[in-house]
């Protein structure tokens, strides 16, 4: 049982990377991996959204949505659920961490919007995970996205030092970064317990 629990968050977080794997959230993950503090942040608040989120997600399915067999309603359902955690993480960083909040910029009220989130939610469902391992998988692939933007954001930290092409600047080299990421986040597809 141990090794399902932790198989699910390797899987989540390296094998299935949200943002490497199935190229979803990839607007913040380009936005914000600009600077370092930035992006672990994003990184925590996807973390916890996606956790909670998914826990919750998973509670209204199986208590209220299937047994009323109104489950078709479930995108709509999980996409209230998400904003209303977004918004509660926002009001926190807001209060306790201002510099974090604006920094963050735009990019924390569009966790709203990122198709990560509601993802991750819909596929467990999908899968048909229980209670726990729908948080199990929530924190895992939150964990693979932070993974994912605070590398992108060494990264680019790396390049910005770097004397590059004038056509390679920008936007150019970043999408070249995170394919490549990509393509080695593809060695973690042989890993099997």
């Amino acid at each position: 049982m141990n090794n399902n629990l932790i198989l699910i968050i390797v899987t989540c977080a390296l094998i299935n990377n949200v943002v490497l794997n199935q190229f979803l959230g990839i607007c913040s993950f380009l936005g914000v991996s600009k600077q370092m503090k930035a992006s672990a942040s994003l990184g925590g608040a996807v973390i916890f959204v996606i956790t909670v989120a998914s826990a919750v997600a998973n509670i209204l399915y199986n208590v209220f949505l299937e047994p009323l067999g109104i489950d078709y309603m479930k995108t709509i359902v999980f996409i209230l659920v998400i904003a209303a955690l977004v918004q509660i993480v926002e009001m926190f960083l807001k209060k306790t961490s201002p510099a974090v909040y604006k920094a963050l910029g735009i990019y924390l009220p569009l966790i709203t919007t990122n198709c990560a989130v509601l993802g991750v939610a819909l596929t467990n469902v999908q899968n048909d995970y229980n209670f726990i391992g729908s948080v199990l998988a929530g924190f895992g692939t939150g964990v693979g996205y932070t993974i994912a933007i605070v590398l992108l954001a060494g990264i680019r930290s790396r390049i910005n030092e770097s004397d590059l092409p004038a056509p390679l600047r920008g936007a150019p080299i970043v999408l070249i970064s995170a394919a490549l990421m990509s393509i080695a986040f593809m060695g973690f597809s042989g890993l099997s317990f």
